[in-house]
């Protein structure tokens, strides 16, 4: 049975990755934060008491600023696969704490691969990378797109995809990135633009709030669907050699496309519930970053089958039920009839 170590496994990515490894009959190790309160709702359905015989998901405290934690982990685990998707990874928060984002984002990220290297059990590494690191370059991006990071949580980022390489070439540690574009699901935390509009929008409907306050809507995106980019993430560790990869849909939308999408989805007109707050205005944007991933088409065989409009029905769907509302429908057909198989559990 092979073992998998996951920082991050409490968010919306770790959460869909550790379901999808247990799936695939993995041990699973998460690295969860120390709180005085539960942090683990997203793992809940699939967490089974480690004194139990048939358990196969192990939580451990720890803290990527911690690097004598960090490395125990590693050497006591000894995890044939490591994916490190913990960091701070909210871009407009990373204004207001730039040191704390660049200390778990980058150096989190150095006392991993410092923690592999010394373990001597040579595992394979997957960094989560991010878009973001392109910034204002050219789009679309590809994996020979210069950087160009427009935030601190972007700048953490681009030192953290550079160490993993400089790794892998100094050290021949089994590394990649998976540069990810905007992957969103209804597990996506609820600070995040389209997890705020569906969000937003369900209150509304529920009588609970009157409007959704947002900042810029003329930024695009390239929004893909969460659980097919864990997937990719576990293909990735799968290839015979290292590599770095862009993944994303190639098409990008604006914020108020988002938002048009997902009030009309209600019958509701996004005008008169939307208010702008410069309070979430970055002080650097990027404005429209959309992936070139010919390279994961080639290499991984992969094509992403949700589209834009099939995600903001999902999310809508999803956040209408959570509140006790009938949902629509349109996002559980699409779940369904993409998904026949699906492998992950309730959202």
């Amino acid at each position: 049975m092979k073992k998998a170590l996951i920082t991050g496994i409490t968010g919306q990515d770790g959460s869909y990755l550790a379901e999808l490894l247990l799936n695939k009959d993995y041990e699973v190790h998460g690295i969860i934060r120390r709180a005085s309160t539960f942090n683990t709702s997203r793992i809940d359905h699939i967490y089974v008491d480690p004194h139990k015989a048939k358990a196969r998901l192990f939580l451990h405290y720890g803290d990527l600023s911690d690097a004598e934690q960090i490395s125990n982990i590693v050497y006591n685990i000894k995890p044939d696969e490591i994916y490190h998707l913990g960091a701070q990874s909210h871009v407009r928060v990373s204004f207001d704490i730039p040191e704390y984002t660049g200390n778990t984002t980058a150096l989190g990220t150095v006392r991993l691969l410092e923690a592999v290297r010394r373990s001597g059990n040579n595992p394979k590494f997957y960094q989560a990378s991010s878009s973001e690191m392109f910034g204002i370059s050219p789009f679309p991006q590809s994996e020979n797109t210069p950087f160009c990071p427009r935030s601190p949580y972007a700048c953490a980022k681009v030192y953290a995809f550079w160490m993993v390489k400089n790794y892998r070439d100094g050290y021949k540690i089994f590394a990649s990135n998976g540069i990810l574009f905007n992957h969103e699901s209804p597990r996506r935390g609820e600070t995040f633009v389209t997890r705020k509009i569906t969000r937003g929008i369900s209150l509304i409907l529920a009588k609970k709030q009157d409007c959704i306050y947002l900042g810029n809507l003329e930024a695009k995106r390239d929004w893909g669907y969460a659980p097919e980019y864990v997937e990719v993430m576990w293909k990735i560790l799968q290839q015979d050699n290292p590599d770095d990869y862009v993944l994303g849909t190639g098409q990008s939308h604006l914020v108020k496309e988002f938002l048009q999408e997902a009030f009309s989805y209600v019958g509701l007109d996004w005008e008169k519930y939307v208010k702008i707050d410069s309070r979430y205005l970055r002080p650097t944007e990027v404005e429209n970053i959309v992936a070139d991933i010919r390279k994961a088409q080639n290499q991984l065989n992969w094509q992403p089958k949700i589209g834009f409009k099939d995600i903001v029905k999902i999310m809508v769907d999803a956040d209408m039920r959570k509140l006790g509302l009938k949902p629509i429908g349109g996002g559980d057909k699409i779940i369904k009839e993409k998904f026949p198989d699906r492998w992950w559990g309730v959202d």
